[in-house]
């Protein structure tokens, strides 16, 4: 049995598969939680979309390949939940964490990405043995290439219209 998965969630790349820093930010922090514990495996998400990732290849391919090039090791890595939304992450990730037979799982993800994909998370694995919990990254705002303030926004807006009382 796999004592526990890292689930890290996907986030947006350039067309030529490039990550960005919040890409990377994940990456590192899925990389530390790895190393803290043995024989856990990784849970890549990210598939194809016009707002994420327009290249020819998924964008988990892009953040393993990154992995791979920084020290993890092949046979730590599930095959991937090709989702394309956060919504698609959790449905995606659940069969593939319930048939890997593990209890635990950690939910990687950026800072103010944390509250929806908590909320998304708990509740596609509410009928399930899965303890789950949550880690964010600190976005560096100095070197992102994405509007944050139009993500803080839609964060905002996609949580209330799911009915949380976040």
């Amino acid at each position: 049995m796999i004592p526990g998965i890292i689930i890290v969630l996907g986030s947006p790349n350039d067309e030529r598969g490039g990550l960005f820093s919040v890409a990377i930010e994940r990456g590192e922090a899925a990389r530390q939680l790895l190393a803290g514990r043995p024989g856990w495996k990784l849970l890549l998400t990210g598939g194809f979309g016009a707002h994420f990732n327009t290249a020819d290849k998924p964008h988990a391919y892009y953040l393993q390949r990154w992995l791979q090039g920084h020290g993890v090791a092949d046979e730590v890595f599930l095959p991937w939940a090709l989702s394309r939304n956060t919504l698609e992450d959790a449905s995606l990730a659940r069969p593939i964490v319930v048939a890997a037979g593990t209890t635990r799982a950690v939910v990687v993800t950026s800072d103010y990405h944390l509250d929806r994909a908590r909320f998304v998370f708990e509740r596609e694995f509410a009928s399930t043995t899965v303890e789950l919990e949550f880690s964010s990254t600190q976005t560096d705002e100095s070197i992102c290439r994405l509007d944050l303030v139009a993500m803080r926004k839609h964060e905002t807006e996609a949580l209330a219209a799911m009915g949380s009382k976040h």
